[in-house]
């Protein structure tokens, strides 16, 4: 079985998640559902069917949450020195030498990814061209606009 790459801050929010999922709201809709249930003809009942979808959908995040973690490989990034080279889990600050931006990504698993956040997957073209890369050298990413020309300021595991 493949393991995927995770940093520990992802497996703690899937944890958190898993853990409220478990403990808050399979309960609630468990008694949502005897409520429902109690108010008689089932065919015609919107609550119980709403109740029930709502049912299907937590079951079915727990088993997807759960066989994320399983398949997981946790990685500890503050405890990574890997002397300025960029790996997975490392926070990058770019400068993109086309318009003077500076730019902060952190490589991340797959499911991990949020750009808002500044959060690249590691398959994503930008990790996979910065990766193996040192602080200081410069890195040429073809894009649909054209090629864009980063340097990278400093790579930083936190």
């Amino acid at each position: 079985m493949e393991k995927h790459p995770m940093t520990k801050a992802g497996a703690e929010k899937l944890r958190a998640e898993l853990n409220e999922l478990k403990t808050v709201k399979r309960p609630a809709i468990i008694a949502a559902i005897s409520e429902a249930r109690a108010h008689g003809d089932l065919k015609e009942n919107a609550e119980y069917h709403a109740a029930r979808e709502q049912q299907g959908f937590i079951e079915g995040r727990i088993k997807d949450i759960e066989g994320k973690l399983s398949h997981a490989q946790v990685i500890d990034v503050a405890s990574l020195d890997a002397g300025g080279k960029v790996v997975f889990g490392a926070t990058v600050l770019l400068l993109d030498l086309n318009t003077d931006e500076e730019k902060t990504y952190q490589i991340v698993g797959v499911d991990e990814a949020d750009l808002k956040h500044g959060k690249i997957s590691v398959t994503s073209p930008v990790a996979r061209a910065l990766i193996g890369k040192m602080e200081g050298d410069e890195v040429a990413l073809e894009a649909p606009g054209g090629t864009h020309e980063f340097e990278i300021l400093e790579v930083r595991y936190e």
